[in-house]
């Protein structure tokens, strides 16, 4: 199963570029930025680095993000995810970035462009195609919903896909971002709501009615609500599931206890993704070895989440279709039947 993972083309749907730094990139941001108080020692680093709990997390974070001052500082980050997917065998990610926390930092705008334009040019030569999702930190209110839209819509950088909504859930309704949605989708952008981490259904059914979700960041507590599920199903609306996040940050307390199962039993669509991966030491190819474990799934169903991911990718179609191509060579070279049951379409 672990070869098969790998050979699998994959695609990542869920992932923050700050919180894609492994080791080897903030090593090099934090030799760079030394008054930053970061160890500038691998041993020092590592144990820096190794996940506690929750509060630990936002404090190594925002350490990484205190280190992100220019062009240079973001090519490297965007560099260090590309080598990361590309040994992953992983082709294509929609990577959200929160334009919003680097601007208001001191980051010049054209810095920002700049070192995501380069770093997306490097990935390609890697062979990774990366896109961009560019997301509001909700916990940070109107302002900032109203100056990540400008910034989406007045530079518009290429690969820029979709429009989201990330930080914490309680007591920052989804509602409230509704106009900024509907602007962002009348220029085109796809939008991809974080909801259901960590708060309930109705979250979830919030960002669908008032945000018109083409997808959800999480929906981890969809399995709470039967009408949910059967409506995400029936929908084809995708989740973004995170299931290794999911656990660090104490959702849900392991992998077996995960709602993935409730999810795929109802139809659901669901894709597997890292979120923050280096900060709760996980890897996609963990995520879905995992997950197969986890669940007994088999050789079929678990190219079947790789090809979810394509499907519910922004991809252009003969892009979606040629990975869907190969996911099926890679399949049949591991004993993939002849016939099997038809995948829901996002």
């Amino acid at each position: 199963m672990r070869s098969f993972i790998h050979a699998l083309p994959k695609v990542e749907l869920h992932v923050h570029l700050v919180g894609s730094a492994g080791l080897d990139t903030v090593l090099e941001l934090a030799r760079r930025h030394p008054s930053a108080g970061v160890p500038t020692d691998r041993a020092s680093l590592e144990r820096f680095y190794a996940f506690r709990d929750f509060d630990h997390f936002l404090k190594v974070f925002w350490a990484v993000q205190s280190m992100l001052k220019g062009r240079a500082d973001i090519h490297t980050l965007v560099v260090g995810l590309a080598h990361e997917l590309a040994r992953q065998n992983v082709r294509y990610a929609e990577v959200t970035v929160t334009p919003y926390n680097h601007l208001t930092d001191g980051m010049p705008a054209d810095e920002l462009l700049e070192g995501l334009a380069s770093g997306r040019a490097e990935a390609l030569a890697l062979g990774v195609d990366l896109a961009w999702c560019f997301d509001i930190p909700g916990e940070k209110g109107l302002v900032a919903a109203r100056e990540t839209l400008a910034f989406a819509l007045s530079s518009r950088p290429d690969g820029l896909v979709s429009f989201g909504l990330g930080g914490p859930e309680q007591g920052v309704g989804r509602a409230q971002f509704a106009p900024f949605f509907a602007t962002a989708g009348e220029a085109g952008l796809h939008s991809v709501p974080h909801a259901g981490e960590t708060s309930g259904p109705e979250t979830i059914w919030s960002a669908l009615r008032d945000l018109h979700a083409e997808r959800i960041g999480h929906g981890t507590s969809c399995s709470e609500d039967p009408a949910l599920l059967e409506h995400l199903a029936l929908r084809g609306i995708p989740l973004e599931v995170c299931p290794t996040s999911n656990v660090r940050t104490r959702q849900v307390a392991s992998i077996e206890a995960h709602p993935v199962r409730q999810m795929l039993d109802a139809g659901v669509v669901v894709t597997l993704n890292t979120d923050d991966p280096p900060f709760f030491g996980a890897t996609l190819e963990g995520e879905y070895l995992a997950v197969a474990t986890a669940l007994g799934l088999d050789h079929v169903q678990v190219g079947r989440l790789a090809e979810n991911a394509v499907l519910a990718s922004f991809l252009p179609n003969a892009r979606k279709t040629a990975l869907l191509e190969e996911i099926a060579s890679v399949s049949d070279r591991h004993g993939r039947p002849d016939v099997v049951a038809p995948l829901p379409k996002p």
